[in-house]
């Protein structure tokens, strides 16, 4: 009989509390700003009928052809864990009419993705994504403001913009593509000799996916391919001249690069990705684009939309490779302390009247000794302990302990939270004059 296996499977990983922090950092850094930006959040189931990715996705894509977990419910139904979040929200959109009688909706997503790769770093196979779907909105000005979303969220969440490389592109439409992906199609077919099994192959399924072949001999080649933007119609070209004229004006810098193309057949337009330094080869944190026929695919009225999907995992690389700390609260703002076991339930009780106060407040579960109490309140970054004595508790008071001056005095129980709250206020104000200090003193330099 087989030995249980209690690890996590291949390809995934623990989100464990010094990384969880990160991701729960940036949630909030997200949740901030895109609430500024009119966005609301919306969280749609982890699996989908198959369809909803094979349709919205696309057959000819990797991740349909490779990369999918699907299996069959105990209904036979053929049921899929979402590999991307934008044909679930797309779906969700549609069943709930939120874009009716012309209506526009600007949505918000996190959480957890999955595809069948090769394990690396940056690439799990299941993975964490933050994303914002914009829907109803044709003009060029939505995707200025959604490429100029995505650069701010980068810089709240800490990375320099000058470790950053925003790529654009547009890959036209429905009246200007097909053309050209004969023509690349064909351009692959005169090269088949120098080029990768993979690409001579997408020459017949989706000749586009080339361009964005890692082998750098494909590379090499693609770059002499013929370039949609030469052949972009009027309409495509006037759409891809404003979005940069937009960027233009509000300071958003960009390279375009009319090799981008990006992985889904979903996307129309415009297409944007970024690329931060010290990943290697692996550099892309985040990209998107505009998707004008996802809608009608599933369905649905002709309905615009764009957005983009940041990766956590390559993003907390890249927070590395920057030297970026994520501000780290302390764990225990008080630590009670009882200098003899008998005294748990009052330590408890006056830990709770803390919490109840709105102070984070931690105390021994333990039976440790007070030596060993205070080792634990200095480890977890409390400001103060409370100290819980039999003299103490005869008087109805406790000793507040100063972890920094080491300074003493007798409190009140009923008074313990007031008086915490404001000598808390008063070490926080002390931290913020000093970071302020500091910033003169950069400055002055």
């Amino acid at each position: 009989m087989a030995q249980p296996n209690y690890r996590a499977p291949k390809g995934t990983a623990d989100m464990l509390p010094d990384i969880a922090r990160v991701w729960e950092h940036l949630l909030l850094v997200a949740q901030d700003l895109f609430a500024r930006y009119g966005y609301e959040p919306v969280y749609s189931p982890v699996f989908e009928h198959t369809d909803v990715f094979v349709r919205g996705i696309g057959e000819a894509t990797d991740i349909v052809g490779k990369e999918m977990y699907t299996f069959e419910d105990k209904g036979g139904r053929s049921i899929t864990l979402r590999p991307e979040g934008t044909a679930s929200v797309v779906r969700a959109v549609l069943e709930h009419n939120l874009t009716a009688n012309g209506q526009s909706t600007k949505l918000y997503y996190s959480g957890p993705m999955f595809r069948y790769e090769r394990p690396q770093a940056g690439r799990t196979r299941q993975f964490w994504q933050i994303g914002v779907e914009a829907l109803g909105m044709a003009d060029p000005t939505a995707d200025a403001e959604v490429i100029a979303l995505m650069m701010q969220f980068f810089e709240d969440a800490g990375l320099p913009r000058e470790r950053l490389q925003l790529l654009i592109n547009s890959i036209g439409d429905e009246n200007c593509r097909p053309v050209y992906r004969d023509t690349i199609a064909q351009f692959i077919r005169s090269h088949a000799g120098d080029l990768c099994e993979e690409c001579v192959r997408r020459a017949e399924t989706n000749p586009l996916r080339a361009f964005d072949c890692k082998n750098e001999g494909c590379r090499t080649v693609m770059g002499q391919a013929p370039q949609l933007r030469d052949e972009l119609c009027d309409d495509c070209a006037a759409h891809y001249a404003a979005v940069k004229t937009n960027l233009d004006a509000v300071g958003v810098s960009y390279i375009e690069d009319p090799t981008l193309v990006r992985g889904l057949d979903y996307y129309t337009r415009t297409v944007f990705e970024v690329q931060a330094e010290g990943l290697g080869a692996q550099s892309a944190i985040g990209g998107g684009g505009r998707y004008d026929r996802l809608v009608e695919v599933f369905g649905g009225q002709p309905t615009p939309g764009l957005g983009f999907a940041l990766g956590f995992e390559r993003m907390f690389l890249a927070l590395q490779a920057a030297g970026v700390e994520v501000p780290r609260p302390e764990i225990a703002e008080v630590f009670v302390a009882r200098t003899v076991p008998e005294l748990a339930t009052e330590a408890f009780a006056i830990t709770q009247r803390l919490r109840d106060g709105e102070i984070a407040a931690e105390m021994d579960h333990q039976g440790r000794s007070l030596k060993a109490q205070m080792k634990v309140a200095d480890r977890l970054g409390a400001q103060f302990v409370v100290l819980v004595g039999p003299d103490e508790v005869a008087a109805g008071q406790v000793t507040l302990r100063d972890m920094t001056t080491k300074d003493e005095q007798r409190v009140d129980i009923a008074d313990v939270v007031d008086v915490l709250y404001e000598a808390l206020a008063d070490v926080y104000m002390d931290e913020a004059e000093d970071m302020l200090d500091a910033i003169d003193g950069s400055e002055e330099i």
